[in-house]
């Protein structure tokens, strides 16, 4: 027995697929969010900050009103004094006055290597290194320190190996033991 489908059963079916497709958030965002271009901040101390960023090793590019610093593919603008406090630059978050930063960077080597770094900046370290877990659901150790503003930087030593959630997070020293 050959079974046959009505023109309007038809129509009907891929309206109802239609409008069931439409309801998915695929089918609604046409684009996605991937990541983080740049953060820009207040700066109070001009001549520190571009000092400070330069001995830790960054890529620096000043303009009249901020300086950028270059993060692997990312930026860190920070705003000129004279140009966050100027009441006519509106594209800014309004309550936000130096220090105001927390910032995570990724450090791709181990601890030990990163206090070297941070010695020869002559950073003081507020805290660490401590277990914690990134962004990115890796384990690892974070060091923290403090800019010339006083805006948190953290310094986040990854595991070499795949995320592993079921071990909890991990620092260096205990996944160097196991």
């Amino acid at each position: 027995m050959e079974h046959k489908i009505t023109r309007r059963k038809l129509i009907g079916s891929l309206a109802a697929a239609g409008a069931l497709a439409a309801q998915s958030p695929a089918a609604q965002q046409a684009g996605s969010i991937r990541g983080f271009d740049h953060v820009a901040l207040p700066m109070k101390n001009t001549d520190e900050m571009l000092a400070f960023y330069r001995r830790l090793g960054l890529q620096i590019a000043e303009n009249p009103n901020a300086i950028s610093v270059y993060v692997g593919s990312q930026m860190i603008n920070f705003h000129r004094p004279a140009h966050w406090q100027d009441k006519a630059f509106t594209l800014r978050a309004p309550a936000a006055l130096p220090p105001c930063g927390d910032l995570c960077f990724v450090w791709d080597d181990t601890p030990d290597s990163l206090r070297a770094l941070l010695d020869k900046a002559g950073a003081k370290i507020v805290e660490g290194p401590v277990e914690r877990q990134g962004g990115r659901k890796r384990a690892g150790t974070s060091t923290y320190i403090r800019d010339p503003d006083g805006n948190l930087l953290e310094f986040l030593s990854m595991l070499p190996d795949e995320p592993r959630p079921e071990l909890g997070v991990m620092g260096w020293k205990r996944w160097k033991e196991r």
